[in-house]
């Protein structure tokens, strides 16, 4: 099965390009944001998720980050949600606790079709990678709001933001693995008793 989507996103703040796979791979991942912190949290997510990821964006980033990072969550759901298709056989749930260093991570996700995120994420910091901390949970409520997926974020502990956010990111591709590989004993199947996943 080749689960690929393709999302081209151009407005007048930002011009995004972006493929993503969702089949297992060791792929080198090329990803320019615009946001070089942002460009190591993506790869870091797709490197632990074993995801294929290639991704370019311009953004007005004169003005600030804002745009680029809501607008890069927007479109990685929206390839999600496409790679995705009807469910068909997906495992629908996953989990993963990260580490890194002091900070520890929780990322649990249902790909349920219902975008909720729940964001229990205090960065001891006021920015992260030259831009605003809150600007990562604008992400990830992006990303949510496309890909019609239930998204709980705690971060259980951090004393530096680098740590934090990268755990966070480690853990969300590890989540995300389990919940869209294959679940062998469903023949094909939607995880569903309503029988749909929308």
């Amino acid at each position: 099965m080749d689960r690929k989507a393709t999302i081209e996103r151009k407005t007048n703040e930002t011009d995004i390009h972006l493929e993503f796979g969702l089949e297992p791979c060791c792929v080198k991942n090329q990803i320019q944001s615009g946001v070089p912190f942002m460009d190591h949290m993506l790869d870091a997510f797709a490197r632990h998720g074993r995801f294929s990821l290639k991704l370019t964006c311009t953004g007005d980033l004169e003005v600030d980050a804002h745009h680029t990072l809501e607008d890069l969550g927007l479109a990685l759901g929206q390839a999600c949600k496409a790679a995705l298709g009807d469910k068909r056989g997906i495992t629908r749930f996953g989990m993963a606790c990260i580490p890194l260093d002091e900070a520890l991570a929780r990322v649990v996700i249902d790909l349920s079709g219902r975008p909720y995120l729940g964001w229990r994420v205090q960065l001891p910091e006021w920015q992260a990678g030259g831009v605003s901390s809150r600007l990562y949970h604008e992400f990830f409520q992006a990303l949510v709001n496309t890909s019609g997926m239930t998204l709980h974020i705690d971060l259980l502990c951090c004393e530096e933001n680098h740590h934090g956010l990268e755990a966070i990111f480690k853990a969300f591709g590890k989540a995300l693995r389990q919940a869209v590989d294959p679940d062998p004993t469903l023949n094909d199947q939607v995880p569903s008793t309503k029988g749909v996943l929308a």
